[in-house]
């Protein structure tokens, strides 16, 4: 992970915690923790790092100003499922086993809070972006409740039930000025709540299918994209909280407008003059593994459909994966049926801009925090990336196999670190001069 402030890259290997810095990756910092670290995360100052051992149920925090002070929190035989800070940057929040309670721990304090019938739910904690208030999903005497706290004291501000059969998670706007609250798939209800509790809109789409898949909010605050198991995504407005438009993802594109990238395989031309045998290591891999590149494709495209099996739990169908572009312009999406293309939508026409069909199943895209540029990778050795002027393949130079698995950009945009299973990789890019 990226520190906040970009200047230091933190990885764990096993029980060490490396820190590196961001630019020469040279080694700022060693680490030794009591156990495998399961999860790592930078406070909100980029000064201290937490190491989540869930087997053990500890948690280490190390400073980077002080090397030789560090704190422990063990959790005790309440046990541990998940750790993170809270915007300050100064308490640590521990959900315990079977979701009983969520410990506050203060660094600066050593006091100790304790927040009771935490809902185990797919995201059951979220702060505001400015980090003033916190709330958190419960379930008690059967019914769901949202709690919203102030950070800076741990009181109660707002105490209200949900309109929920079992609530699934809930998220902030970016404004921090309304909480959505969504119900599990079995029942399609989006729920958005004031600050003070008060239940702005409610949303429903449909009745008796399965219901919401995904969420995001767009940078501005401004449109809610809900993704559907019905393969679509509806945008609400921040007025109204109605439907102001549908996108659909069919299995053919056959709009003359949509440009269709398509990526295509070829293998290198030997060059019989270079070869000497047996071949030098950099010579034998870029003349015998396969490059990419995208092609312009002919619409109408059919793009690859695979039909999901019914009578399994989590059927691979629906808008699994959505996200907007920092300028509030695009919408990403993935529609799991069809998992090797990524939609991307023109916001301000509300139109289908561009599909990029890949050759292998999507893991994970990423836009880029400052402009609209997306990275994509596939668990190949390639990251793709796509903007507005074009779109481009980038293999990772190297020796063996890199899958990328996943990615994070660098907050300024200049780089973006690439994941594979037990590696990981800086890709920098290069600015523009203007």
């Amino acid at each position: 992970r990226f520190s906040p402030d970009g200047k230091c890259l933190a990885s764990c290997m096993q029980h060490r915690l490396v820190v590196r810095d961001a630019s020469s990756l040279q080694i700022l910092q060693l680490y030794t923790c009591l156990d495998q670290i399961q999860y790592i995360e930078w406070s909100s100052d980029s000064l201290f790092i937490l190491c989540a051992m869930y087997k053990r149920g500890v948690v280490q925090v190390w400073s980077l100003e002080q090397p030789e002070w560090h704190c422990k929190i063990d959790e005790g035989s309440a046990g541990l499922v998940a750790s993170c800070w809270s915007p300050d940057g100064r308490h640590i929040l521990n959900t315990t086993e079977f979701h009983l309670r969520i410990t506050v721990w203060s660094l600066c304090t050593k006091s100790v809070s304790y927040i009771k019938y935490p809902k185990a739910c797919q995201q059951g904690v979220a702060f505001t972006k400015d980090g003033r208030y916190m709330a958190v999903a419960e379930r008690r005497d059967c019914k769901d409740f949202i709690s919203i706290f102030v950070c800076n004291n741990w009181q109660l501000l707002r105490h209200f039930d949900t309109e929920t059969q079992d609530l699934f998670g809930i998220e902030w706007a970016p404004n921090g000025c309304v909480l959505a609250a969504w119900d599990t798939c079995l029942e399609y209800k989006v729920l958005l709540y004031s600050l003070d509790g008060r239940l702005l809109s409610s949303y429903r789409a449909y009745e008796w299918p399965l219901g919401v898949k995904s969420i995001a909010w767009s940078p501005s605050s401004q449109f809610l994209a809900i993704g559907s198991f019905d393969e679509k995504v509806r945008v609400l407005n921040h007025v109204t909280w109605k439907k102001i438009t549908e996108l659909d993802h069919p299995a053919t594109i056959s709009n003359k407008k949509t440009i269709v990238y398509k990526e295509v395989e070829k293998s290198p031309t030997v060059d019989r003059e270079r070869l000497s045998f047996p071949p030098t290591r950099a010579l034998a891999s870029s003349l015998f593994s396969t490059q990419s590149k995208y092609d312009i494709s002919q619409v109408p495209v059919s793009l690859q459909y695979i039909k999901p099996v019914a009578d399994r739990a989590n059927p691979k169908v629906g808008v699994g994966m959505l996200a907007f572009s920092a300028d509030n312009c695009f919408l990403a999406t993935k529609n799991d049926n069809i998992p090797n293309a990524v939609w991307i939508w023109d916001i301000r026409k509300l139109k289908l801009s561009v599909v990029l069909e890949q050759l292998c199943t999507i893991q994970y895209f990423q836009w880029d925090p400052c402009q609209p540029r997306l990275a994509v990778c596939t668990g190949s050795s390639r990251v793709y990336l796509w903007s507005p002027a074009g779109c481009i393949v980038v293999q990772v130079p190297g020796e063996g196999d890199f899958q990328i698995m996943s990615l994070s950009w660098h907050s300024s945009g200049d780089s973006m670190l690439l994941l594979s299973k037990d590696h990981f990789c800086v890709c920098y890019l290069e600015r523009e001069e203007v």
